[in-house]
């Protein structure tokens, strides 16, 4: 896969996807959060990878935020980035994606880094809401899944103050999952990924999803139900004797019911 804004390699189990506008803070534009998407989504159809990693290009910045601008004129979606596009891809994932901070995780960068499984930072990495005070805010993501992971009255504190925090802080509160030196980023995450590409990608999707399902109501249910159940259901003797008794037009025999 070819694209303008994002890199995407695969290295074994292990995809990894780039955010590259690296002398723009690796900020998200219109174009790179349809690329994340559009890459995430056709991740989702191949079995070579089992762990998606998300990182940003450079040591300076894991993301900053959103560029609003060349978006149309209007209140409606066209006039807004789509990053819940984004975001709803790595939830709709069945595998898991790590979050790689190699720099400032900033205003919607820090949403972006909670949507993911799991987050590992280099020790100078830095972290901080700033939607109040820029003129923005997220309702969605960017607050019931910080509720989520530092509880409510922190998280609406981060809002709120928009506080700056070092790596180590961001761990303290349950925001990140590990923070490593510097120069051991990219060899702690790998270490991580294949870590977890060693589980049951089934077991891992079925968890994913469970998880999901609390926050995406009919959708999240649907992605458990339909995405992991039904294929297996399809291959049972009870499909099987179902399907052949409706086009023989004939009682189907209840006795491989459950099979």
């Amino acid at each position: 896969m070819e694209f303008q804004e994002i890199t995407y390699e695969e290295d074994g189990p292990v995809g990894t996807i780039t955010l590259n506008r690296p002398h723009d803070g690796n900020m998200f534009t219109p174009l790179m959060c349809e690329e994340i998407r559009d890459c995430i989504n056709a991740i989702r159809r191949e079995t070579r990878t089992r762990v998606i990693v998300l990182t940003g290009a450079g040591d300076k910045f894991f993301c900053t935020g959103g560029k609003k601008e060349g978006m149309e004129d209007t209140q409606l979606y066209a006039g807004m980035l789509p990053t819940l596009d984004m975001y709803e891809s790595i939830d709709r994932l069945q595998k898991p994606v790590i979050a790689c901070v190699n720099g400032y995780a900033v205003g919607g960068g820090n949403v972006l880094q909670m949507v993911c499984d799991m987050t590992i930072a280099k020790e100078s990495a830095v972290f901080r809401q700033v939607g109040p005070m820029v003129g923005s805010f997220d309702a969605g993501y960017g607050t019931w899944y910080l509720e989520d992971l530092v509880g409510k009255k922190r998280a609406k504190e981060i809002w709120f103050r928009n506080p700056k925090m070092t790596a180590q802080e961001a761990l303290s509160i349950g925001l990140i999952n590990k923070v490593v030196p510097d120069a051991m980023l990219k060899e702690e995450t790998r270490k991580m990924a294949l870590e977890i590409a060693d589980r049951g990608a089934f077991a891992l999707a079925s968890i994913k999803a469970a998880f999901n399902a609390r926050h995406g109501g009919v959708s999240g249910l649907a992605r458990m139900a339909h995405d992991l159940l039904l294929p297996g259901y399809l291959n049972s003797e009870e499909h099987a004797e179902l399907a052949s008794a409706f086009a023989e037009r004939r009682s189907p025999d209840a006795s491989k019911f459950g099979q």
